[in-house]
């Protein structure tokens, strides 16, 4: 018998999508549902495993971790990338990694949630309706605005057909930036600078790299209008953090729209949480339905597939 951890399955999802019954001859499965401390709690936890099943960014793959489960002899992670596993470290010790597909439209929409949220004060109007409260703010239209996106991909394509849907000017911005296909959407190419300068929104949709790590700091923000917004269901450390809270703090931009942060789960007193202009959630971008399914299914499947030695979705 095989012994999986499921690791970081903050919703109990594993054992609503997965049949666990059908594979109880083959594998023994153990979810676990909270985040561990640190290294030391998790190799505890997991040194008997041969077999981690993690979602992407949650629990760190460092060499401390990996080196300290003996037994380990696959990762199966959710997505074709993953930063937070050390590839050199698993591939000294020969343990095998395998991905899964993502779907990429969840991220996309999860970002006009949080434009749509930030623009129409809703969570205000939300929280002042369970109060008793009537019609306490004023909003402000999309149409004929810009929404300026740094990283015009799978998601930042979506991102900007969207906005043109509701009516907006876009630009788009980024080191690698594609001109036929920015022009095939309608979308206006700018310099950094000018993007930052000239939208009333910043969305941001790039893979998170070194060139990527501190795009956005005290700089940037100075560059942007006191009346703009900046979106990032991206990754956290492509904006500054401490920059971030400076910024909303001092009111030098309206408002930010947040998915994602340099340490996840956010702490409970994180600057963040107390700002007025932070529209906040908690990485789930991509948590839904038909992506954890898919990410579950195919972890057992990739794992199928590495027992008969004809591993599937490698990841090197």
């Amino acid at each position: 018998m095989i012994k999986v951890a499921v690791l970081d399955d903050y919703q109990n999802a594993f054992q609503q999508i997965v049949e666990v019954e059908k594979y109880k001859d083959k594998f023994d499965f153990k979810v676990f549902n909270k985040p561990f401390t640190d290294e030391k709690e998790a190799i505890v936890a997991l040194e008997d495993f041969e077999v981690l099943f993690i979602m992407r960014e949650r629990t760190p793959m460092n060499r401390i971790l990996i080196e300290g489960l003996p037994k380990l002899k696959y990762i199966m992670t959710s997505g074709m990338r993953n930063n937070a596993i050390d590839l050199e470290t698993t591939k000294k010790k020969n343990i095998i990694v395998c991905g899964t597909e993502i779907n990429p439209n969840p991220a996309a929409e999860i970002t006009w949630a949080l434009i749509l949220g930030l623009y129409r004060n809703i969570k205000q109007e939300i929280d002042n309706m369970f109060q008793g409260y009537w019609q306490t703010t004023i909003g402000f239209e999309l149409k004929g605005k810009m929404l300026g996106i740094i990283g015009l991909g799978k998601i930042g394509t979506q991102v900007a057909k969207i906005a043109k849907a509701f009516g907006m000017e876009v630009c788009a911005w980024s080191e690698n930036l594609n001109l036929s296909h920015a022009n095939e959407l309608g979308v206006l190419p700018m310099s950094k600078e000018d993007l930052l300068k000239n939208s009333d929104i910043i969305s941001i949709h790039l893979v998170l790299g070194e060139r990527y790590k501190n795009l956005i700091t005290k700089k940037e923000f100075g560059l942007m209008k006191k009346t703009s917004f900046i979106i990032n269901t991206s990754r956290g450390l492509i904006i500054n953090e401490n920059d971030l809270v400076e910024a909303l703090k001092d009111e030098k931009i309206a408002g930010a729209g947040l998915d994602v942060y340099d340490n996840e789960p956010l702490s409970q007193d994180h600057k963040l949480r107390f700002l007025p202009n932070a529209l906040l959630l908690p990485h789930i971008g991509y948590v839904t339905a038909e992506n954890y399914s898919k990410f579950y299914l195919q972890m057992i499947e990739n794992l199928e597939s590495c027992l008969k030695n004809k591993p599937l979705r490698l990841i090197s």
